[in-house]
C-alpha cells in the first residue's frame, strides 16, 4: 500500500492537523485506494496527543485527530513513505539528508507549487503516487523554485486558537490543492455542468 507521512518539529500541532486533513481529503477522494497517512516529528514529544488547539481547530475543519501521539521520524519509516510532506524548509532539509530521501521529500508548499507546474494528471486515468512524485522531483532538479520565501507552515504551539484556525484553513486549502496536483481535479458533477 502507499503511504504518506507529514512531518513537523514537535508533532503535536501542524502535522496531526495536516496528518487529518489529508486522510479525509484522500479517503473521500480515493476511498479504500487511498494512501495510508501518518505523521511524525523531528523532535516530537514521543506518547503526546495533539494540542488541545490543534484538536479544536482541525475539529472545526472536519478531522478528529483525538486519538493522535506524537513519535519520532525515523529513518526506517521516511523510507518507507512513498512521499514525505514537511511543513517546513529545515523538516525537508533534515530528512533530505537521508539516503534516498532527496527526490521523495518536499515542503507541502513547494509539493503543490511543483505540481501545479506540470501537466495534470489524466481525467478519470489510473494515477499512481510514485510517478506524480518522480515528476515533481525532476521538475525541481531542473530548476523549479516556486516561493522559496513561502515555503513553511508557521508554528502556532504557544499561540492562541485563533491562530491554531488559521493554520489548520491554511493547511485545508493546500491539502485540496496537492490532493488535486497528485491525482487530478475532482470532476464536477452533472448538475453544475448543466
Amino acid at each position: 500500500m502507499t503511504s504518506i507521512l507529514v512531518v513537523c518539529t514537535g508533532n503535536i500541532c501542524r502535522s496531526p492537523v495536516a496528518e487529518g486533513l489529508l486522510r479525509d481529503a484522500l479517503e473521500a477522494r480515493l476511498g479504500d485506494a487511498a494512501p495510508q497517512v501518518s505523521s511524525a516529528g523531528t523532535h516530537g514529544v514521543v506518547g503526546s496527543g495533539a494540542t488541545s488547539e490543534a484538536v479544536a481547530a482541525a475539529e472545526e475543519r472536519g478531522a478528529d485527530i483525538r486519538a493522535h501521539r506524537a513519535r519520532l521520524v525515523t529513518p526506517e519509516q521516511a523510507d518507507a513513505a512513498d512521499l514525505v510532506v514537511t511543513m517546513a524548509t529545515e523538516h525537508r532539509e533534515l530528512l533530505q539528508r537521508l539516503p534516498g530521501m532527496r527526490d521523495r521529500t518536499f515542503t507541502l508548499k513547494e509539493l503543490v507549487r511543483v505540481l501545479e507546474s506540470l501537466p495534470p494528471p489524466p481525467r478519470g486515468g489510473l494515477v499512481v503516487l510514485a510517478d506524480r512524485v518522480e515528476m515533481a522531483a525532476r521538475a525541481r532538479e531542473a530548476g523549479f523554485t516556486g516561493n522559496p520565501l513561502d515555503d513553511d507552515v508557521a508554528d502556532p504551539l504557544g499561540l492562541p486558537l485563533q491562530s491554531y484556525r488559521a493554520i489548520a484553513w491554511e493547511l485545508d486549502q493546500w491539502i485540496a490543492r496537492l490532493v488535486d496536483g497528485l491525482f487530478g481535479a475532482e470532476q464536477a458533477s452533472a448538475a453544475s455542468e448543466g
